[in-house]
């Protein structure tokens, strides 16, 4: 039995409802947030997505703080992140599933969310 949500962590609108737009086309729930504040806060709230789409370089709270204030919290620690940045992917991101860089190739991030999440029936 395959998970199917996804949740997209990004500030950037256009960005945040165009994959959410696209992931929804391929039949997976998909939550937003449009910083890692507000996703930490939706993830209370969530049965337990199969995979995070997370920004670097947002507002309020970035991508590494997200990912420091997720690995602290039992419930959500374990659930997969791809980074999907347009900065260089950063050393200290290995603890993350993946790395997407912007602009997204849409096939490459498919392939990536359907070792995570399956493939949709």
């Amino acid at each position: 039995m395959s998970c199917q949500s996804i949740l997209i962590v990004e500030d950037e609108k256009d960005i945040r409802e165009s994959l959410k737009m696209l992931l929804e086309l391929e039949g997976y729930s998909v939550f937003t947030a449009k910083d890692g504040k507000e996703g930490l806060e939706i993830l209370k709230t969530l049965e337990r997505p199969c995979l995070i789409l997370l920004d670097l370089l947002m507002p309020v709270m970035n991508g590494m703080e997200f990912l420091e204030a997720k690995k602290h919290e039992d419930a959500i620690a374990q659930i997969p992140v791809c980074v999907v940045s347009g900065v260089a992917s950063d050393p200290h991101l290995k603890n993350t599933a993946g790395f997407i860089k912007k602009p997204i190739d849409l096939e490459i991030l498919l392939k990536f969310i359907k070792q995570y999440c399956g493939t949709v029936p």
